[in-house]
């Protein structure tokens, strides 16, 4: 099967009531606060979910019940006076909620923006695959880089209000990795999440048509390795037209990480495009997913790009 445009939800006005929620680990109140100020800030009305703040009270490692997690996200999404919901931070828990969610219910109420990455990468693809819905790989607002970071912030917000201003990502050190020029639909996010799909009832089974976005953090360079290595014999990344590479903050020396990206995806035969700006790094711009889109990999070492054919939002 071969990846197909997703249905894109309305941009964001002055005034849009945007639920935040956590479904994924626990955000520290000191973080929630002000990213909900930047919201207000642009004009949003932010609605934290009842259960964004909680803690686990046994795996302090997720922010509350994985049932409590997928009430949130679908009471959310069921709300006709919500626009947009925005993550409030990854961590770890979407994998366990996940298929607690109403996804019936979710797809009849149509596309809404929806805002993450990290961990919320298995979210992107439920949404992509269970609902048909385009979504946005992009900046938390309970995340170090959301709160300090001034090109993030501007990324995310022309974006959700004026989306057309946002066609050609990538930043200026974005380099081919392999050479060339492809045509797909984007999808993908946080690498190690999207082996940790495979063999699941819903997960992916083809990447024919696709562009796929990749990043991570943490991973040593053999985790990278291992975690590639599956994708490619689990025939995950068969048909795919390109990659995109984001950051990969702490997985050590970028020498390294780029001899694994370089050994493992060469052999695809598809362009590569290594530090688009995007994932875990000190900037992390906004990358619509399931939007048709033309990835440029210039063979004279000039600047790459990501070049969405149609704006992110309606």
């Amino acid at each position: 099967m071969t990846l197909i445009p997703a249905a894109r939800p309305a941009r964001l006005r002055p005034g849009s009531r945007v639920a935040v929620v956590s479904p994924c680990g626990p955000v520290p109140a000191d973080r929630l606060e002000p990213g909900l100020d930047i919201l207000r800030g642009w004009g949003l009305d932010p609605v934290p979910m009842p259960h964004v703040l909680d803690v686990h009270r046994e795996l302090d490692y997720l922010a509350g019940t994985d049932e409590d997690r997928a009430r949130d996200l679908r009471d959310a999404w069921c709300d006709p006076s919500v626009d947009a919901v925005i993550c409030a931070r990854g961590g770890y828990g979407a994998h366990r909620m996940v298929d607690l969610v109403d996804w019936a219910a979710v797809r009849a109420a149509g596309p809404k923006v929806f805002v993450g990455y990290s961990d919320v990468t298995v979210l992107h693809e439920a949404f992509a695959l269970r609902t048909g819905f385009a979504t946005l790989h992009g900046p938390m607002t309970g995340t170090e880089t959301f709160l300090k970071d001034p090109r993030t912030q501007e990324s995310l917000r022309a974006t959700l209000f004026d989306p057309g201003t946002q066609l050609t990502l990538g930043l200026a050190d974005a380099r081919a990795l392999v050479p060339g020029r492809a045509r797909g639909i984007t999808y993908g996010g946080c690498v190690s999440l999207l082996a940790a799909d495979l063999g699941t009832p819903h997960a992916r089974r083809s990447a024919r048509g696709g562009l796929l976005v990749i990043e991570d953090t943490t991973e040593d360079p053999y985790g990278l390795d291992r975690i590639l290595t599956q994708l490619l014999r689990a025939g995950a990344l068969d048909g795919v037209a390109g990659v995109a590479c984001g950051s990969w903050a702490g997985c050590g020396p970028y020498e390294k990480v780029r001899a694994v990206l370089a050994d493992r995806l060469g052999a695809l035969g598809v362009p590569v495009v290594e530090e688009l700006g995007f994932g875990h790094g000190p900037t992390g711009l906004t990358i619509p997913l399931g939007v048709p889109a033309v990835l440029d990999a210039p063979a004279d070492g000039g600047r790459a790009t990501l070049t969405v054919e149609v704006p992110a939002l309606l």
